[in-house]
Formats: structure tokens, C-alpha cells, sequence
């Protein structure tokens, strides 16, 4: 079965609730506080070449309060304590971030992708998937997050990514969601799902 109909037999699946429910938990956080955003920036600092799933742990733990105000050894060992990748250099790309702690109101103004480019410009330790997983969970739709479950699906190499490597595959992407009538975010927990059996964000 080609990736087109596996993503619709989901559409027509009890994975649609828990879509359409993750879909709307991002769109709250559009409303939310410059606070929580830096909350999900951190979360997508954690996920760079590491588990989402120990990041969410650490995000469960220290809150936005934590990530915005405890100090570097308080937040390394939080990452530490989860047995999360990179304990140190994550604790200094999330306390150097603290200087776009009003990253709201510095994005908000900007169209997706030059949000895109400000993010993977200005916070060390975002790369394009990075930048776009973050926009993804406050809110926007339309990037797509290249990780390795997606490149799998998508049958692309998982070599070194450039931007251009990154944007072409990106294209190839938002023509599989057109075709299927879905946004990139939503078709990007589609596949997820495929590949791991549950969505997380």
C-alpha cells in the first residue's frame, strides 16, 4: 500500500480524534503567554538528535517557570536525571535562548518561513526540522518536520541535510498534503503515527 492510501485509511481511523485533538492543542498555544512558546522552543532544543519523549519528561518537569528562570546546573541535571542526550550543551542553548524569552512577540509579525529562517538564525541549536517542529507546536501549519520517520516514509536518504536539500524535500511534502487535502502539520502526525504507533507533538 503506497503512503497516500495508508495516510488516508488513518483519516478514515480512530487516529483522526487523536490528530484533530493534537492539531488544537498547538492552535492553543498560539494564544498562549510568550512564556509557554519559550516552553515549546526548549522542547524542540531538547528533541535535536535526541528522544521527543525523554524532552517531554523534562518539559513535564521544569515548566515554562524552569526553563525561563532556573540556573544552567538545575536545568542539566534535569536533563541528566531523564537520561537525555547532550546533558550540558542543552543547558547552555536553552539559558543562552533566555534572551529571546519575548520570542512571541519577535515571530509573531514575521510569515512562516522567515520565522523559520529568524529561528535557525538566532537559537543555537535549531536547525530547519527544529525551527519547524517549534512553529508546528504554536500553532502554524504549514512546514514540514524532515526528521527520520519522515524521510523514511518519503524514501529519502537520511544523509546530510542541507537548506536546499531541506526545502526541496520540503516541497515534495506539501505536495503529498495538498493531495490529500491536509496541512503539513496534520500529515506530518499521520505519518508519525505510522511510523512509531502514537503521536505525541
Amino acid at each position: 500500500m503506497n503512503l497516500l492510501k495508508s495516510v488516508k485509511k488513518l483519516k478514515n481511523s480512530e487516529v483522526s480524534r487523536i490528530v484533530d485533538k493534537r492539531l488544537k492543542e498547538f492552535e492553543a498555544v498560539h494564544k498562549k503567554p510568550t512564556k509557554q512558546w519559550f516552553s515549546e522552543l526548549c522542547f524542540c532544543i531538547l528533541t535535536a538528535n535526541s528522544k521527543a519523549k525523554t524532552a517531554l519528561k523534562i518539559q513535564d518537569e521544569l515548566k515554562a517557570k524552569g526553563f525561563c528562570e532556573y540556573c544552567f546546573k538545575d536545568i542539566r541535571n534535569s536533563i541528566k536525571r531523564n537520561k537525555h542526550r547532550f546533558h550540558n550543551n542543552k543547558a547552555k542553548y536553552i539559558t543562552e535562548a533566555r534572551c529571546h524569552i519575548d520570542i512571541k512577540q519577535k515571530i509573531k509579525k514575521l510569515k512562516e518561513t522567515e520565522a523559520r529562517e529568524w529561528l535557525v538564525k538566532n537559537i543555537k541549536g535549531l536547525g530547519y526540522k527544529e525551527a519547524s517542529h517549534f512553529l508546528r507546536n504554536v500553532g502554524y501549519k504549514n512546514l514540514a518536520i524532515l526528521d527520520r520517520h519522515i524521510l523514511n516514509l518519503m524514501n529519502e536518504e537520511k544523509k546530510a541535510m542541507s537548506k536546499n536539500r531541506y526545502l526541496s524535500i520540503e516541497k515534495k511534502f506539501k505536495k503529498k498534503a495538498d493531495k490529500l487535502n491536509m496541512s503539513a502539520a496534520e500529515l506530518d502526525l499521520y505519518m508519525w503515527y505510522m511510523k512509531t504507533g502514537e503521536i505525541l507533538k
